[in-house]
């Protein structure tokens, strides 16, 4: 049976750690070694909204694993442009590869996607929706800072609304013990009801909050997001929300020495850039383990196997 990666919701605690302890082994493997796990192998990267990290990172983590990539980067370099239906365009590309990460706008793509595919298929983002991942690097990098996640104050601060990363993380999250989720947004951009829904029953709590000082000065990890102009039907709607979060130098002299920021990327003035020089930065390492955990991804997807 072909396995894919579309919902956090499609994996419970123990697949979460199965995937975190596949990255950590991959990491503690020499390059060398990488260098040949998927050799001959070919991912097609189908990307049909912008990215930096995500296509890259894809691209790189399968080449140092000794495969290669095919793709596109924009849908006006596919037949899309000529009205070709994304389903066409999935039962095409894959008698040309081993596996298909796909980028969309339109949410619920990628499960179509998946449904058409006889090959694995993994969500690199389906418009506000969901973010796989983007979560799985976002836990490793956790785990990495504070050895755990039960018992962890978490600060998610910005667009929450149509942030896929955010709707990921914090379903991802309710699946282990006793974490507890600071909602740190402006109104028109609160968590919406149904992703609140979906936790309902786990161990969990979160409330939402309007002090975004207070949040800083008691969490552990603060998960900062880019208010989003690309989601916002309404340009004004947009205007008025943009700078509602920065988090510079003068904010952190109130916030616990051990706290780690991170960020999906790309930023724009929601972090400014005197705070990268502090050890309270985690974006730039948030980074490099994203490349870490889509190798781990791509041999358990790709190469088959579970150790």
């Amino acid at each position: 049976m072909k396995k894919d990666l579309i919902s956090i919701e499609d994996l419970n605690k123990q697949k979460l750690v199965q995937y975190l302890n596949l990255a950590a082994k991959m990491e503690s493997l020499p390059d060398a070694e990488k260098r040949t796990m998927l050799a001959g192998k070919i991912l097609a990267v189908l990307f049909f909204e912008p990215s930096t990290r995500t296509r890259l990172s894809f691209e790189a983590a399968m080449q140092r694993l000794g495969g290669s990539v095919i793709g596109f980067s924009e849908s006006n370099g596919s037949s899309i442009s000529k009205g070709e239906t994304v389903k066409d365009t999935i039962c095409t590309v894959e008698n040309y590869s081993d596996a298909i990460a796909i980028r969309h706008p339109k949410e619920g793509t990628a499960r179509l996607a998946a449904e058409a595919s006889r090959i694995p298929v993994i969500n690199a983002g389906d418009g506000a929706n969901q973010h796989p991942t983007q979560t799985l690097l976002d836990l490793y990098t956790i785990q990495k800072i504070r050895g755990k996640f039960d018992g962890l104050n978490i600060a998610m601060a910005g667009d929450l609304k149509y942030s896929r990363t955010i709707h990921s993380l914090f379903q991802a999250l309710a699946k282990f013990d006793n974490v507890h989720v600071h909602l740190v947004s402006p109104e028109s951009l609160k968590l919406p009801a149904h992703i609140k829904q979906s936790i309902e029953g786990r161990t969990i709590t979160w409330h939402e909050d309007g002090n975004f000082v207070d949040s800083v000065k008691t969490c552990d990890i603060l998960y900062m997001t880019r208010i989003q102009r690309e989601r916002f039907p309404d340009a004004l709607e947009y205007e008025k929300v943009k700078d509602s979060f920065c988090v510079d130098r003068s904010l952190l002299k109130h916030a616990q020495p051990h706290l780690k920021i991170l960020h999906p990327l790309p930023r724009v003035n929601e972090i400014h850039p005197d705070v990268d020089s502090t050890p309270f930065a985690g974006y730039f390492e948030q980074v490099r383990n994203g490349l870490i955990m889509r190798q781990a991804i791509l041999f358990h997807l790709i190469g088959g196997s579970n150790k």
